[in-house]
């Protein structure tokens, strides 16, 4: 897409549109980040440091911080040895370093102290570094919060194409529903994050979540899926790109423009050259910036599509919708109140799998909470983000799908059909999305590195020289498989569908309840003489194994259920939306001689 939402660009890593000095960059220790990840520490022991630093910020931000929150998060039994005098004589221990002038680090990243500033006692860790990081890194407000969800989430330019497929009708209630279930899952995000958070053992990503709920083996299975879905992101703009460079090759003639797989390459070389840039650090007002032309293109768009008559070429080699003949009249735009009886069932799945992309974002979600002062203000930030961006795809999808009717392509930019407006935002885009696709390849390359390369077969740090060497090597693969994928496959409509079934919609849909279900089995399992000692760091269970998740499972049976049902029913949708998906490039394939791998012809 020419507008693929700026979301999942910090994975193990900070986003780079944050400040450089502030959230989502502040340096934790090797000793630390090998403890956040440290089989050994149970569930009880991340739920009774959470209770104590929800509680210190209570004492913070004042008693009412979130008394507006409804289905607030409790931790009232969640630690049997967490009672209110403990948490409060921890808060008293902790609150020299408020009233003192909290430890921080300098700016020469020499970590110094505060004269009189001491780690809180009741974390138990020598290292202040920790403190200072994990403090340090929690400053931002919730109106930030609803900036950052909202740009990486916010990419309207397939609504027109979905309701093209939907229909008026389905296509805005799908996506509403849709929008309202990626509440629901990031709300249950928000949960966990709650109960599992702290000081001691802040949570940074969702592989975190999913770590400290099933273990290891589910955070490597999160953190390589959410490689895969980089890699994809990747493939697909640089086939949307592949296209906007053929059209600006057509010239306001509209001959014939270069070949559209030299097209992609192009594109492809582009980004394995500034994909050997490293580190990120300077790529956050370049960030900033493609989302605001991103928007520039949205306008114009909008004002373009309801002045000038669709692009029919476009509409035609992609959908095949039918050209006049000589001396004919070119078909009305034609709408749909209902579902749309030239497509087929698939299609429309297809068209469904769009809303599933267009709400992707979810897995980013912890990273932010993470770095708020208030992290109970986040259900606030994601209510405005979510209503916002809901309205946004309504409008843009509805007023453009009015103008162009079934001559509607993906991305709606590129079906506009004056030259030099059809120019100016395939331009922007090119900027915008190498932009975005560095970012993606950047961290999907990191990911990979850290829990792949390093942790399985014991790579070098990046920091080494042969570490170096490996990235450098490691970047032009990755592009070219990418090129390859996209060059194989060069379909954008179902393509984009495939990587929305097969890893958007597990993020955003059907791990947070799977997760939520996991923390409360366990949570329920609990019984009143267990303990957790934090002077010891000893917990006392009565049993372990099957028999205590079985426990678990026989509380809230009701709300479990439902979990199970939402988790079941965002799997059955993915399967649905990858078999259309593949069924649509087949098709595509055997009916579109514009769809031809490593042919010249274009998709478009």
């Amino acid at each position: 897409m020419a507008m693929v939402p700026m979301a999942n660009l910090a994975l193990d890593g900070g986003d780079p549109r944050m400040s450089v000095s502030g959230p989502g960059h502040t340096e934790i220790s090797n000793k630390a980040m090998q403890l956040l990840h440290d089989p050994s520490i149970t569930i009880e022991e991340y739920m009774y440091y959470a209770a104590i630093s929800r509680a210190e910020e209570q004492r913070l931000h004042g008693p009412n911080t979130a008394s507006w929150v409804p289905f607030r998060p409790t931790f009232q039994g969640d630690v049997k040895e967490a009672p209110e005098v403990q948490i409060q004589q921890a808060i008293r221990r902790d609150s020299r370093i408020t009233d003192e002038k909290r430890a921080m680090p300098t700016d020469d990243g020499s970590g110094a102290s505060s004269p009189g500033a001491n780690p809180p006692l009741y974390l138990g860790v020598p290292d202040e570094e920790w403190v200072q990081a994990s403090r340090a890194a929690r400053t931002a407000s919730w109106g930030a919060i609803f900036y950052l969800i909202t740009t990486d989430i916010l990419g309207p330019t397939t609504v027109p194409w979905a309701l093209s497929q939907m229909g008026w009708g389905p296509g805005v209630a799908l996506y509403f529903i849709f929008g309202v279930f990626a509440f629901y899952a990031g709300f249950q995000m928000w949960q966990m994050f709650m109960v599992l958070d702290s000081d001691k053992y802040p949570l940074k990503t969702y592989g975190d979540i999913a770590f400290r709920v099933f273990g290891r083996g589910a955070r490597y299975g999160v953190n390589i899926l959410q490689s895969i879905q980089l890699f994809f992101n990747v493939g697909i703009l640089i086939l949307s790109d592949g296209q906007a460079i053929y059209q600006l090759s057509q010239g306001p003639s509209g001959g014939k423009g270069l070949c559209f797989v030299v097209c992609s390459l192009v594109f492809a070389i582009a980004g394995l050259l500034l994909g050997q840039i490293r580190t990120l650090k300077k790529f956050g007002w370049i960030a900033n910036l493609a989302i605001w032309l991103n928007v520039l293109v949205i306008i114009i768009t909008v004002a373009i599509a309801a002045t000038y008559a669709p692009n029919y070429q476009a509409a035609n080699a992609q959908n095949l919708i039918p050209l006049a003949g000589p001396g004919e009249v070119q078909e009305p735009v034609m709408h749909y109140a209902g579902v749309n009886p030239t497509i087929g069932f698939q299609g429309q799945v297809v068209g469904l799998m769009q809303a599933v992309y267009s709400y992707g974002g979810a897995m980013l979600y912890c990273e932010f909470m993470s770095e708020m002062k208030k992290p109970w203000d986040f259900f606030k930030a994601q209510l405005c983000a979510e209503a916002f961006i809901f309205i946004c795809y309504i409008f843009f999808g509805c007023f453009v799908y009015a103008y162009q009717g079934q001559y509607t392509i993906q991305p709606a930019n590129q079906g506009l059909s004056p030259y030099t407006w059809q120019s100016a935002t395939n331009a922007i885009n090119l900027f915008s999305a190498l932009i975005a696709a560095c970012l993606y390849g950047n961290i999907g390359i990191k990911v990979l590195y850290q829990n792949v390369l390093r942790e399985m077969f014991n790579a070098p740090a990046l920091e080494t020289k042969r570490g170096k060497l490996l990235w450098v090597g490691m970047v032009p693969i990755y592009w070219l498989v990418a090129f390859i994928v996209c060059a194989a496959i060069p379909n954008i409509t179902n393509f984009s569908g495939l990587v929305a079934a097969a890893c958007i919609m597990q993020f955003s849909y059907t791990f947070p309840p799977i997760m939520m279900l996991g923390l409360d089995i366990q949570r329920d399992a609990i019984l009143p003489e267990e303990h957790f000692d934090p002077a010891t760091g000893v917990l006392t269970r009565v049993d372990q194994g099957w028999k205590r998740w079985s426990r678990g499972m026989k509380k809230r049976v009701l709300l479990k259920s439902w979990y199970t049902f939402f988790a079941l029913g965002s799997l059955a949708t993915a399967v649905l939306g990858i078999y259309s998906s593949i069924v649509g490039l087949h098709h595509a394939f055997v009916a579109n001689p514009n769809v031809d791998a490593f042919g010249c012809a274009a998709p478009i």
